[in-house]
């Protein structure tokens, strides 16, 4: 027997669809499982590498130690984050402050931290005294973390204006970022004018050829990423952030799409990733990774 349908019955049914979702469903499942891969593949690489530190008995605090294992860390939160996401993604929009930062704005951070070192590491390689350049990138890293920690606890923990403290923190992010990229662009300059710069690199296994060509890759890369951030929050109107929910608050340096690319930003969030944070890691994990000391080749070359 089949019983009527009333009108207030057919009244609460949700009316058909008319339109097909801009990126079907399969596509974001595929593109988060794809994120997770590669950022675990990035850590996997580079627990390798610093398994070799202690295979060949390297020094194990150099500038190569550190890079290497700030990689690590970022690398794990990303793919954390991913994974995390792609098994609870309820639990994934509701982090508490102390987690949100940590999985969201703290690799940021990590990343500003390398590109430091690498100013650093240039420097010592220029020949450029260390001791005004270490206090100097330490007391800037040191702000870099509180403001982005500062401002996500303001976020999460009270009723700031979202959108002022996004434009402070991303406009002192960003001029950060440029800054220490001219810096790089200033030591590889000087270290393509010294003759010595050579034979030092060369005795690391690498050339100023190929220091050159990984620093202005890098020093593009995050440029080109600042003023993107700069421009979408100058174009922007952001009255509410959500943590991850397709909003991509964290795109780069947490810069909100959904406003201008609707359900397309995760499409172009898996660009942005690539291009904006796999690629500049990548090069620095190449640049830095492990090689076997020359002594090995000749005792195998005797024997």
């Amino acid at each position: 027997i089949k019983l009527p349908v009333t009108s207030m019955e057919s009244d609460s049914r949700p009316p058909p669809p008319t339109f097909s979702p801009a990126v079907p469903p399969f596509v974001k499942l595929g593109l988060t499982v794809a994120y997770t891969i590669f950022y675990s593949l990035l850590f996997a690489f580079v627990y390798v590498q610093l398994w070799l530190v202690l295979r060949y008995r390297h020094k194990r605090l150099s500038y190569q130690t550190v890079f290497l294992f700030l990689c690590l860390l970022w690398a794990a939160l990303r793919a954390l984050l991913f994974s995390f996401y792609f098994r609870d993604c309820v639990t994934a929009n509701t982090l508490g402050p102390l987690a949100f930062w940590l999985l969201y704005c703290f690799p940021v951070c990590l990343q500003f931290f390398t590109l430091s070192l690498m100013n650093l590491y240039f420097a010592q390689v220029s020949s450029t005294p260390l001791l005004p350049l270490y206090l100097l990138f330490l007391c800037i890293s040191i702000i870099f973390l509180l403001v982005n920690l500062t401002c996500a606890l303001l976020v999460k923990m009270t009723k700031a204006d979202t959108e002022t403290v996004v434009l402070v923190r991303v406009a002192i992010n960003d001029t950060l970022f440029v800054l220490c990229a001219v810096s790089l662009s200033l030591c590889l300059y000087k270290i393509a004018k010294m003759s010595l710069a050579n034979i030092y690199l060369e005795s690391k296994g690498t050339s100023v050829c190929q220091v050159t060509i990984i620093g202005a890759t890098v020093i593009l890369l995050y440029s080109s990423r600042a003023c993107y951030n700069l421009v979408v929050l100058a174009l922007a109107k952001i009255k509410s952030i959500n943590s991850f929910d397709y909003d991509w608050y964290n795109v780069s340096d947490q810069a909100d799409l959904k406003s201008t690319l609707g359900d397309a930003g995760y499409v172009v969030f898996g660009v942005i990733l690539f291009v904006w944070e796999l690629l500049p890691t990548s090069l620095v994990v190449f640049f830095f990774r492990v090689r076997k000391p020359a002594q090995d080749h000749f005792t195998l070359r005797m024997s």
